[in-house]
């Protein structure tokens, strides 16, 4: 039964999710923990930048209590992330096989609304550090309708100012990752999934943009020893890997801007600091591999 996968393997992997995340410097802020608590069946759709995107859902794993994932086949082998993945009981589908793909959901989809379990999807399917939300898929939203159960979306800070996966370098960061309320999709009909999936996609690029506005002031170039690195503020890693805030904590006002440069950051070299494996050593080394 999917509840008997999670109970196993899901603790363990939070736990060391945690503890890479601390030994990376990397700082998960969560708002709007309520939405993640309430025991209730619900599809959680969450934009997808990075192979990084599990350290910060297994941070936050003990909030949502009963959980599982949706996640393409060729996670588990980015190790070491598809090693947690697996111990945590996910659901690995192979989008090239697309009726055993289907009939794989179909029979998660029957158990989720009795089992009162969140099924964690990323909707945009490919992971891109671009600093945008691309184009959603609709299986999310399909078994969120056919079973009448709420969306619920969760929205990750862009990664762009400490993370440029093509040329392999990893810094310590912070990250907002944000739960909206629950989109209920209470007597709606599959004709009404183009309109529900628009409504959440467009409040969760609306999101996006005020947090990563936001992590972007705070990220501060200072040069130390004529290499720039992230300044203090938003680099330490000795606190709580996780904090909680309200949704309304310190948001800066929405600046298509202050993204756009976000994503500047990620594509010039000069603005990261130490190289590949720098601090963390092997294992930052070993994460890059996957990103």
């Amino acid at each position: 039964m999917v509840h008997s996968q999670l109970a196993g393997g899901s603790s363990w992997a939070s736990t060391w999710c945690h503890r890479v995340s601390t030994l990376i410097g990397l700082r998960w802020e969560l708002r709007g923990k309520e939405h993640l608590a309430k025991d209730q069946a619900c599809i959680i759709v969450a934009n997808h930048q990075s192979s990084l995107d599990v350290l910060g859902m297994f941070n936050i794993w003990h909030v949502m209590n009963k959980c599982t994932v949706v996640a393409k086949r060729e996670l588990f082998y980015a190790w070491p992330f598809g090693l947690a993945a697996w111990l945590a009981g996910l659901i690995f589908i192979d989008r090239v096989r697309g009726e055993k793909a289907r009939e794989t959901l179909n029979d998660v989809n029957r158990r989720i609304k009795k089992q009162r379990i969140k099924l964690w999807v990323f909707p945009e399917g490919t992971r891109r550090n671009t600093g945008a939300l691309h184009p959603f898929k609709k299986g999310a939203f399909h078994m969120a309708i056919d079973q009448q159960i709420p969306i619920l979306p969760v929205v990750f800070s862009s990664y762009c100012t400490f993370l440029n996966d093509k040329k392999k370098i990893l810094n310590s960061g912070r990250i907002v990752i944000t739960t909206l309320p629950p989109v209920s999709t209470e007597g709606l009909t599959k004709d009404d999934i183009d309109v529900l999936m628009d409504r959440v996609r467009s409040q969760m690029i609306e999101t996006f943009r005020v947090t990563s506005a936001e992590a972007l002031q705070r990220y501060k170039p200072i040069k130390r020893g004529g290499i720039p690195a992230a300044s203090s503020a938003s680099t330490s890693s000795s606190s709580t890997t996780t904090t909680v805030a309200s949704p309304g904590t310190a948001a800066t006002p929405v600046a298509d801007a202050a993204v756009a440069a976000a994503a500047a950051v990620a594509s010039n070299s000069s603005a990261y600091g130490q190289p590949p494996g720098y601090g963390a050593g092997a294992a930052k080394a070993s994460l890059l591999k996957t990103l």
